[in-house]
Formats: C-alpha cells, sequence, structure tokens
C-alpha cells in the first residue's frame, strides 16, 4: 500500500475502506435483523449490544429465534456455538496474517473478534498489499467501519418496524449471504473453486433436509472434498 508507514495511517485507511460496497450491503442486512429484534421483543439497546458484541448477523438471528421459542439459555448458547462453527477457519487463516514482529496480544483478540464474512472478504482484498507490520491496524480499521455500519443498521431497522413490510425484512437477511456467494464466484480463480462454490450451494437444501443446524458447515465440508478431489484427478 503505498504512502503508508505509520499504524495510525493504515488504521484510518482501514476505516475508510471499511466503508465499501460489502459494508453497506451489511447495512442492509442489519436493517432486517433491528426489525425481527423489535419482532421478538427485544429493546433497542439489546439489538444493539447484539450486533456489537457478536458481530455475526447469522449467529444473532439464531438467538433471537432461539430465545423467541422459548428455549433456555443453555439451548440457544449450543445453537449459536454451531452456527459459529463456520467463522473458525476465516480466523485460524487470517490471524497469522496479522501478526508482526511485536505481538499484541489485547488488539489480536480484538481482531479475531472481527473476523466475519465481510471483513473476510475485504481483509482478502486489501491485507497482502499492506506491509505486515500495519496488518493488525488496517484490519482493525475496517471491523470498526463494518461494525459501526452493522450496529447503526439494527438500530435503524428496529426503529422502522411497522414501515418496512415482514417479507421486505426477511429479504434484508439474506443480502449478506447472496453478496458472500457472489463474492466467492468473482473470486474463484480455478475450475475447482468455481466447483466447490456450485457442489457447496446445490448441496445446502438437501443437507437441510438430512441434517438441520448442520447443513451449511456439511455443504462446505462435502462440497469442497468434492471439488478438490475432482480438480486433483484432472491434473
Amino acid at each position: 500500500m503505498q504512502g503508508v508507514s505509520t499504524q495510525a495511517a493504515a488504521f484510518a485507511l482501514g476505516l475508510r475502506a471499511g466503508y465499501s460496497v460489502a459494508a453497506f450491503v451489511l447495512f442492509a442486512t442489519a436493517l432486517g435483523f433491528g426489525a425481527i429484534a423489535r419482532d421478538a421483543g427485544f429493546t433497542l439497546g439489546q439489538a444493539a449490544f447484539l450486533s456489537l458484541t457478536m458481530f455475526a448477523l447469522p449467529n444473532q438471528v439464531v438467538l433471537i429465534d432461539q430465545l423467541a421459542r422459548g428455549a433456555t439459555v443453555a439451548g440457544a448458547a449450543m445453537a449459536v456455538t454451531l452456527a459459529a462453527v463456520r467463522l473458525f477457519p476465516m480466523v485460524a487463516a487470517t490471524m497469522p496474517t496479522l501478526r508482526g514482529s511485536k505481538r499484541r496480544p489485547v488488539l489480536e483478540v480484538l481482531a479475531a473478534h472481527f473476523v466475519a464474512i465481510t471483513t473476510w472478504i475485504e481483509g482478502a482484498r486489501r491485507l497482502p498489499s499492506v506491509a505486515r507490520e500495519l496488518r493488525l491496524a488496517h484490519h482493525l480499521g475496517i471491523g470498526v467501519a463494518v461494525c459501526g455500519m452493522m450496529v447503526l443498521g439494527s438500530l435503524t431497522g428496529f426503529l422502522l418496524t411497522g414501515s418496512v413490510p415482514g417479507p421486505v425484512s426477511a429479504a434484508l437477511v439474506f443480502t449478506t449471504p447472496l453478496y458472500f456467494i457472489l463474492s466467492l464466484v468473482i473470486s474463484s480463480q480455478s475450475r475447482m473453486d468455481v466447483a466447490a462454490v456450485v457442489l457447496g450451494c446445490g448441496l445446502a437444501p438437501l443437507l437441510y433436509l438430512i441434517v438441520p443446524g448442520f447443513d451449511l458447515l456439511a455443504a462446505g465440508l462435502i462440497g469442497g472434498t468434492l471439488a478438490y478431489l475432482w480438480g486433483a484427478s484432472a491434473r
């Protein structure tokens, strides 16, 4: 990244980069979450707290859905944990790229909190061009910006409930997964990458009927494995 030589400058560029198309897609998705939270009986402060501390809209929706259905806190926590498993590979792949010569444990933990679909996509695009010592600050800038957009979207959606039709609120929740799928397709560099996306999307509806709750994890694992085996055999 040209012209960036300080932690503050890298963080500021991260803030600016965070207000990208991806962040505005997340804002639109968060509108739907805010509306769902209010319909489920949550307060404005609770909706904002969930967006700030969980920073993963699917997990937030799972938590609200479980509690609204009368599930216990332990049961809801288990459901959220299973939904959050999908983020572990992203954290494992991202965190080593953020470590410089000097360790910053507190900032690294915060950086791990900011690893989600949107920040992972933006980081994959931007971090390789950033000096290694500045990547942590740049990632934190992106995370703060995107988290701010999520909280703002949740608050806006909460306050707009009643003027936004229910089907529209539900549809907004799916804008981030749609953006993620399109980003995967656009960033695919080989037929094996495309095959993994196609197989994963194709298997997801069937696996939802067979192993609900584990369908996305299973679709990614099976689809990715089959694509890898196909790519390896074609070499």
